[in-house]
């Protein structure tokens, strides 16, 4: 066996003369006693580089360009297995068998090939095209397959109120609706639900419509407020929301279905039945019309707000009833919602019942249109609505009405497995419990001025001693509080201001002023501060206090 040279490859990168594509290689144990024929070489190229001179003899010819890919063909590798060339007298004509790795290319056929090699590819290449098609059926049906089972369960997920816009089943609110409540600034406190404060915002866009109405003495309807409602706010306004506005806030409104009331609106008769919207106000001491003013614009809301709370209260109430062991807070005293209480999971307000317009009768069918005119049109006439009625009643047959799915409840999560409190004293548990329990209900009753105090408690810790590593690099006795307020504000992790820095100054003096005192001379203020102290044990001390002011 003949070996190859490296050099060889860089040969096969320069272009070459063309050549003649072998024909492809016949399916067939080769036979090692005769060696590959090679075809020749084409007229030179016009190139204006110098060519190559022929390999030589029992050497491989020049290859296909760098920019195809380097894969040696079967024919150009010449080894005792070589299988015979198609162009030897002694080779049978066989059609080819490409290999699976090897492209199939379907091209016109060269010069000197045979006409039936060109039509063995062509029917490779119909076969692989017929079992691409058979696949894309298959895959076809599938998809439509679990389109008509995506639909059947649509169907039977029904929007959960009349006027709510259709939501896939499972769809989940935006992360900014389902932790609005996570995302407040400022201190906890009694935080609303997303949707009620929407609702909220939704009275107050209402309220300032209707008295603009009515106070130019001009009937509020749904229709005109509708139409302010979504201007102002961009976001749908139906009866629905109404409806939980009447739930909250009762005494606000009186609703009434009127006729007779001018739209000034293009297809909207006078005839027909209109929700009227009538603010209810106190009478005034003169005797006067009463006038929705901005002040009592601002009352009336700041009830709304207060009647939102009380509702939340009121599911709050019973989340702390279950808990183990339950915990009971005056109203009065709550000023923040309970840790585990989700405050965005707070089921939404039923809407409250609106009047509706009288029911009028309507004659839909030939049948009742004959039975009230029997007697005013002529007998010709009442034959010709006899026979329509008959030719409507016939092919229709009146259907059972598809009975209500009864609404799925919400799942409940499941209890925790007494596995899992295995070996754990009953008596431990339960003091640990009623721990927690003390802890919560102080978080809940805590006042926003008690709560400041214990955030700044919490970073006290760090502050001392940033303020020892300020006083150490300064060398001084004593520094002046603006200059200590800068350098700790520029070496403090929290974002503060000079001024909030200086509270938490106060307060480092008023917990420990044994190491840390404060000098006023003439119009300044001088820290002095203790370098010797042990800072673990101020740190330590620090963290006491927290946890007594937390009431542990």
């Amino acid at each position: 066996m003949e070996q190859r040279r490296v050099t060889d490859f860089f040969a096969r990168r320069r272009p070459g003369p063309p050549r003649i594509a072998p024909p492809k290689l016949a399916c067939r144990t080769p036979s090692p006693a005769r060696p590959a024929l090679r075809a020749p070489d084409s007229a030179t190229s016009g190139s204006r580089k110098r060519a190559r001179p022929p390999a030589a003899p029992g050497r491989d010819q020049a290859g296909p360009p760098a920019r195809r890919r380097l894969r040696l063909s079967v024919d150009e590798v010449s080894s005792p297995s070589t299988p015979e060339a198609p162009d030897s007298p002694e080779a049978p004509d066989i059609p080819a068998c490409p290999s699976p790795g090897q492209k199939i290319k379907k091209s016109t056929p060269a010069a000197g090939q045979p006409p039936h090699l060109t039509s063995a590819q062509d029917q490779d290449t119909i076969s692989e095209l017929a079992s691409c098609l058979q696949r894309a059926r298959e895959l076809g049906a599938r998809v439509r397959a679990l389109k008509a089972s995506a639909q059947d369960a649509g169907e039977s997920c029904t929007p959960e109120a009349e006027g709510r816009p259709e939501e896939p089943c499972g769809e989940k609110a935006p992360a900014y609706q389902r932790f609005h409540a996570l995302a407040q600034p400022g201190l906890p406190g009694l935080v609303l639900p997303y949707k009620y404060q929407v609702l909220a915002e939704m009275f107050r866009s209402m309220d300032t419509i209707v008295g603009m109405l009515h106070n130019r003495s001009e009937t509020p309807t749904f229709a005109k407020v509708q139409r302010g409602v979504q201007d102002m706010m961009r976001r749908r306004f139906e009866e629905r929301n109404v409806g939980q506005i009447k739930t909250v806030y009762p005494a606000s409104y009186r609703f009434r279905q009127e006729r007779s009331v001018p739209t000034f609106k293009d297809g909207a008769r006078r005839s027909d039945y209109q929700l009227t919207i009538e603010p209810l106000l106190e009478q005034e001491a003169d005797g006067a019309a009463p006038q929705l003013t901005a002040s009592r614009l601002l009352q009336r809301r700041q009830i709304f707000s207060q009647k939102l709370v009380e509702h939340v209260k009121e599911h709050h109430k019973a989340f702390l009833a279950s808990l183990s062991p339950p915990i009971v807070v005056p109203e009065d005293q709550l000023t923040r919602w309970h840790p585990r209480f989700n405050v965005d999971e707070v089921p939404d307000i039923e809407p409250a019942a609106l009047p509706q317009p009288p029911a009028t009768e309507k004659l839909t069918t030939a049948q009742e249109v004959l039975a009230r005119a029997r007697n005013l049109i002529s007998p010709r006439m009442e034959k010709a609505l006899s026979q329509l009625a008959l030719r409507s009643a016939a092919p229709s047959s009146p259907g059972s009405p598809r009975p209500a799915l009864p609404a799925t409840p919400p799942a409940t999560p499941p209890a925790a497995s007494p596995s899992a409190l295995k070996g754990v004293s009953q008596d431990l548990l339960e003091r640990i419990r009623a721990k927690e329990a003390q802890k919560q209900l102080a978080q809940m009753t805590r006042c926003p001025e008690q709560e400041q105090r214990l955030q700044r408690l919490e970073r006290l810790p760090e502050l001392a001693r940033v303020l020892r590593s300020v006083f150490v690099s300064e060398r001084k006795p004593a520094l002046s509080m603006e200059v200590a307020c800068a350098r700790m504000v520029g070496s403090c992790r929290t974002i503060m201001s000079p001024g909030e820095m200086e509270k938490h100054l106060l307060l480092l003096s008023e917990l420990l002023p044994d190491w840390l005192s404060l000098h006023r001379i003439r119009t300044d203020t001088y820290v002095k501060l203790d370098k010797a102290a042990d800072l673990a044990h101020i740190t330590a001390r620090l963290a006491h206090q927290t946890r007594a002011e937390e009431g542990l």
